[in-house]
């Protein structure tokens, strides 16, 4: 009796302490499981930031020169201009017809003040609309009705939005009086088409 009991008691001891130590070993693994999971996740996080930060620093941002800022505008009147007059080609009606008409005698205004600008300081400006408006409006072509009337009021609020944040931001940046003028008369013009369109294509009157 006397070697049976030691000998029980050793053996339950010993599977005792074999078990608490895969228990503490289950709970390192789930431990460093959870650690490297909350790990992977930070570093995505962390690589997606720079990109939203990009993509948000871009839709404000001053451009590098005055020259550049100057081929931007002209641009940004050709999308407006063109645009317009292929949705009223396409027969829009309503407040869409009127808005389009209003976009060309504006925006041709504002054209006909920045190129006497770029006249004076040697700077080619270009005639037709950037590569994404031309795909913009390939894609227009193929609408009409009010689907082609609601494309076109959305995409006008894009359009003046991004044009009024460069303005803005550009306004802090150049130096240059002459665009700082051009800048001070056409924004507010620009915030009111901005104005304009907003309010109709929320509420859907065309």
């Amino acid at each position: 009796m006397k070697t049976i009991f030691p000998s029980l008691l050793c053996a339950g001891v010993l599977l005792f302490a074999t078990s608490c130590g895969n228990d503490t070993t289950s709970n390192n693994e789930t431990a460093t499981a959870a650690t490297d999971s909350v790990a992977t996740e930070n570093t995505m996080e962390s690589a997606d930031a720079p990109a939203m930060n990009m993509a948000s620093d871009t839709a404000t941002a001053p451009h590098a020169t005055d020259e550049e800022f100057m081929k931007s505008a002209a641009h940004s009147d050709q999308n407006e201009i063109q645009l317009s007059k292929l949705v009223l080609e396409k027969g829009v009606t309503g407040m869409a017809k009127d808005h389009a008409n209003q976009m060309v005698t504006d925006h041709t205004k504002s054209t006909a003040d920045l190129k006497a600008i770029a006249q004076k300081k040697n700077v080619t400006l270009p005639t037709d609309m950037d590569a994404a408006h031309k795909a913009i409006a390939t894609t227009m072509q193929k609408l009409s009705g009010k689907d082609l009337e609601t494309q076109y009021m959305q995409q006008m609020v894009l359009d003046h939005q991004k044009t009024l944040n460069t303005m803005q931001a550009h306004d802090k940046m150049t130096q240059d009086a002459d665009l700082k003028a051009f800048i001070a008369k056409t924004a507010p013009v620009v915030q009111n088409h901005l104005t304009m369109f907003k309010q109709h294509a929320d509420t859907g009157a065309m």
